[in-house]
């Protein structure tokens, strides 16, 4: 009885030196593709479309604010496309409910070159990202209508012809 004991440890040993060394060899598992936090989307991508595109509108820069815009657009797109739900929360629909009325409204003072009606689109637009924030229970988080520019290498105003 011992030596069937002995001859199947021995055997197991036999077995086992060659899974270890296949395991010790195997080509490393493929790297995690990278999943930015949603917090890490909207302070990389969302925050600077939003305050650029109040810069452009205050500078009158027409063009510029029309590009910010539609990239603010791309950056909510984005998130939702990362991020579906947020704690349970369906975030496309939450945003699109709130952000498509005011984008619309920059968007036709943006075409009707009309300071004041940008102005008042602006900030119902930003009144919309902190009411998204108030629903998503993170209302800690407010959104202000940028009073000074945090891109000191970068100009608003439009180029002189």
């Amino acid at each position: 009885m011992k030596n069937s004991h002995v001859a199947l440890l021995a055997g197991l040993g036999v077995v086992s030196v060659p899974l270890i060394a296949l395991a010790q060899n195997a080509p490393p598992a493929p790297p995690q593709a990278y999943r930015p936090g949603l917090g890490d989307l909207m302070t990389m991508t969302v925050q600077p479309r939003h305050i650029k595109l109040a810069l452009a509108g205050r500078e009158k820069n027409w063009p510029y604010a029309k590009y910010e815009l539609h990239e603010l657009q791309e950056s909510l797109e984005r998130v939702v496309r990362v991020w579906p739900k947020f704690k349970g929360l369906p975030l496309d629909g939450m945003m699109d409910a709130i952000t498509k009325g005011p984008m619309a409204e920059v968007s036709q003072a943006i075409e009707e070159k009309s300071s004041q009606k940008f102005t008042a689109a602006y900030g119902q637009l930003t009144e919309g990202c902190n009411a998204c924030h108030q629903a998503a229970n993170v209302g800690l988080v407010v959104i202000k209508v940028p009073v000074a520019s945090s891109f000191p290498d970068q100009g608003f105003r439009p180029l002189k012809p």
